[in-house]
């Protein structure tokens, strides 16, 4: 698709300076694939007669009391992510990585691992939120591995763990407790050591430019990155189906650009404009 030419001088600017390439990517981005949202009717969970929220499910607190029935959901979860393939802006960032090397920065919300997938180096990608493919040790004796590549697939929706081969892959080899997924719970704060906190806000202040793909803006990493970036007069180029609070900072940025639509459409087109300047 042509680019607005506004959008295009805005994003002239970023390739001529010696900043990062700094992208956050989050559930709308995923969606294109497949990937239910977060918070749609597909996180909803039953554990007897109880129907449970994502918010009440993405707990330690919940984790504690049920740890079998959070396993299920997140195995029902994870066989979701791995039958979605990456689609083409995934693939266009893998594009801009290849074109910036060290300048390029991806920093995700995302726990499904499509980015690596796609091709994204491990090295310049910060899963700010985990990766529901790996798993720690809930006493943190042990740090994070990756699960059985198979685990989860086919798992039916409402399933909890309850044979003695899937629990014997759901502890720690170490002391014998329960693993747990490596993602960031609500009840849980950032950290640096698991979530790269320091340094994705360290990343804004050596920026070019920042782009946000397919987030609401709901969580406190991505909303003082944003926030950083505009009071530093980042370049911010917001790319999203509905209004947020990040398209409404872009709108009201100088140097800011809000582009209502698919992460499909947009992000191929703005890779395409960065990699050519």
């Amino acid at each position: 698709m042509d680019i607005d030419p506004r959008l295009g001088e805005l994003l002239a600017l970023a390739p001529s300076d010696t900043g990062r390439i700094v992208v956050m990517t989050a559930a709308g981005i995923s969606a294109e694939s497949g990937i239910p949202t977060f918070r749609g009717p597909e996180g909803y969970w039953r554990v007897g007669s109880v129907n449970y929220q994502p918010e009440q499910l993405a707990t330690f607190a919940a984790f504690t009391a049920m740890p079998a029935a959070i396993w299920g959901w997140y195995l029902h979860r994870r066989g979701v992510c791995l039958s979605a393939v990456p689609n083409a802006a995934h693939r266009a960032l893998v594009e801009l990585e290849q074109a910036f090397g060290h300048r390029f920065l991806l920093v995700t919300q995302n726990v499904d691992g499509l980015h690596l997938r796609a091709g994204t180096s491990p090295e310049r990608l910060y899963q700010v939120h985990g990766n529901l493919h790996h798993a720690r040790c809930a006493r943190g004796c042990s740090p994070p591995q990756a699960l059985p590549a198979g685990l989860g697939i086919g798992w039916g929706k409402d399933r909890v763990p309850d044979d003695a081969a899937t629990l014997a892959l759901l502890h720690c080899g170490r002391c014998g407790g329960w693993l747990r997924p490596h993602v960031l719970w609500f009840d849980e704060c950032y950290d640096e050591a698991h979530y790269h906190f320091d340094s994705a806000l360290a990343a804004i202040d050596e920026a070019a430019l920042l782009l946000v793909v397919g987030t609401s803006g709901a969580t406190n990493l991505p909303d003082q990155m944003v926030r950083r970036a505009c009071a530093r007069r980042v370049p911010l180029v917001v790319v999203n189906l509905d209004d947020s609070p990040f398209s409404v900072m872009a709108q009201q940025s100088p140097v800011g650009w809000f582009a209502q639509g698919k992460a499909t459409a947009f992000v191929p087109a703005i890779a395409a404009a960065l990699i050519g300047h």
